[in-house]
């Protein structure tokens, strides 16, 4: 039997493309914004979540992947590249860790490999493999491995903490 998707969930994962879109679009096109558009969509990606809509979610990340393009990420496609590759999913995959209580310790490990490859490709294709700083660009892999992965874990507890404060905030507007 098929679940009805109800207006609340289409109401917020509306949103969350709409504010995850506007972001990352004005990111793609400005180098000064492209970091904040990465964040607020992964914030915004949260909003179906709240309420544990994952389809909702899904087509909220499609979409804004989708618009993004038509907005102007297709002239500088690999500036979409991390939202795509982790940004628009990781909150997602916290969800799901919770809601199926995988294993922390694993999942932190995968996750970490899945943002230090991510970082890679962003490396490689976004920064044009160069950076300010010559000796960071001849040690890139070490400098990913440890500083990427201190990183992450410090990124990921701070996503977990943002999901519980938009959960909040998202059961204050549901009138249910």
């Amino acid at each position: 039997m098929k679940k009805k998707i109800s207006a609340f969930e289409i109401a917020l994962s509306a949103i969350a493309c709409a504010i995850s879109t506007i972001f990352l679009s004005l990111g793609v096109l400005n180098d000064f914004l492209l970091a904040t558009g990465y964040i607020v969509g992964c914030f915004a990606m949260m909003l179906p979540l709240a309420k544990g809509f994952i389809v909702g979610d899904a087509l909220a990340y499609v979409a804004t992947v989708l618009l993004t393009f038509l907005f102007g990420g297709i002239s500088v496609p690999w500036r979409v590249v991390p939202f795509i590759l982790f940004f628009g999913l990781h909150p997602l995959v916290n969800h799901l860790q919770l809601r199926f209580r995988w294993n922390k310790v694993l999942l932190l490990l995968i996750k970490i490999v899945w943002f230090d490859a991510a970082a890679y490709l962003t490396w490689r294709f976004v920064f044009d493999m160069t950076t300010s700083f010559d000796w960071i660009d001849e040690y890139i892999l070490p400098v990913i491995a440890v500083g990427g992965s201190l990183l992450f874990v410090a990124y990921d507890i701070l996503i977990f903490r943002c999901q519980r404060a938009m959960d909040k905030l998202v059961a204050r507007i549901d009138k249910k």
